[in-house]
């Protein structure tokens, strides 16, 4: 008996090590459920400032696989980034500044179509953020992007224009850190 309860324990072990991926000090799952969707951990990377500063980890989850930075960009399927804070030189303001940077790069300095959206993107960095946070950016099939901090929906953009120069911030021709486009493609 009791080595057969040692065996359910070491599968059960097994598979919970191989449903995680590590990405520097954080743990990500291997697949996430959006909008009854399931999706699967396409690539992942760290968010570095200076070569040294590690600001978060992030995993890019679609329905299968890809490396096309602009099919994903531009499909309309479920996906998700999700970024988990680890250092707290991340504050809210950092957050708000980065993102807006990162849509004047995405969409080559010509943010007036999504300006409204953009703005209320910002606003769903408006509380403190700390380190362990997670934010996870998806696009839903059906409803456009929603947004969650630590699982708590922050809110809803439908625009595709958006989504696409959202995604791009990580994925695009001019992306916040080329090397995490790499991971996030699985490179």
């Amino acid at each position: 008996m009791k080595n057969l309860i040692f065996l359910v324990v070491a599968i059960v072990s097994v598979n919970m090590a191989v449903a995680q991926t590590q990405v520097g000090e954080v743990t990500l799952p291997n697949s996430l459920n959006f909008s009854k969707q399931e999706l699967v951990l396409n690539g992942t990377g760290i968010r570095k400032k200076a070569m040294l500063l590690k600001l978060y980890s992030a995993g890019l989850y679609l329905p299968t696989t890809s490396s096309d930075a602009q099919a994903i960009m531009g499909s309309e399927n479920t996906m998700a980034i999700r970024l988990v804070i680890t250092s707290s030189f991340v504050s809210s303001d950092a957050m708000s500044d980065a993102v807006a940077d990162g849509f004047e790069a995405s969409t080559g300095d010509n943010t007036a179509p999504i300006a409204d959206e953009i703005k209320t993107f910002i606003t769903f960095f408006s509380d403190e953020i700390v380190e362990g946070d997670v934010f996870d950016i998806t696009n839903q099939n059906g409803t456009g992007v929603v947004v969650y901090k630590n699982k708590k929906e922050l809110g809803v953009i439908s625009n595709s224009k958006f989504k696409k120069a959202l995604f791009g911030i990580w994925l695009g021709k001019d992306p916040v850190d080329s090397k995490l486009k790499k991971g996030l493609l699985g490179k």
